[in-house]
């Protein structure tokens, strides 16, 4: 009976967080949604496995993060992860009122910034979180989160110039 209650709070879990840990995994991995859908596979899996630990920690939801972002870097750090996405996307449909332009020139100037660096953008400025969580999210110290920050948005503006309101519709 408890691994069935233990079973059913995981499932609870996963349901409630795997959007907001699929969209953090299509900004790490730059818009690649099949990669994207196979971290947040693999970090659900892992958080199955452990669960029994990870439902009593405070903060559940901030160590899937962090679990998601340490396995976006492992994979980054493999030799297989070494192939480049296409530049041209696809044709897709543009919704009306859509701010496409914005998002794929976003994307793609994510996916030129190092993994590290991107890891740090994601985390300070999508998911919100301060110097110190981002640090221990990266295993790294709250220094070296203000360089990669730094320099990741000195690229970025490089990237995309000052004035980025010409990708996006009125």
């Amino acid at each position: 009976m408890r691994q069935a209650a233990r079973a059913d709070e995981y499932a609870e879990f996963a349901s409630a967080r795997a959007g907001h840990l699929y969209r953090s995994a299509c900004l790490l991995t730059a818009g690649d949604t099949h990669l994207a859908e196979d971290l947040v596979q693999e970090t659900l899996g892992r958080l199955y496995v452990r669960w029994g630990r990870v439902s009593r920690v405070d903060n559940p939801a901030g160590y899937a993060q962090t679990v998601l972002t340490r396995t976006f870097l492992a994979h980054q750090r493999r030799r297989s992860s070494r192939e480049r996405v296409v530049e041209r996307l696809p044709d897709v449909a543009d919704g009306a009122g859509s701010d496409t332009p914005l998002r794929l020139t976003l994307m793609q100037a994510l996916g030129r910034l190092p993994a590290k660096d991107r890891a740090v953008v994601v985390l300070r400025y999508w998911e919100d979180r301060s110097i110190e969580e981002t640090a221990r999210a990266l295993d790294t110290s709250s220094a070296a989160v203000r360089t990669r920050c730094s320099r990741a948005l000195a690229r970025l503006r490089e990237l995309l110039g000052e004035d980025i309101g010409t990708y996006a519709r009125p």
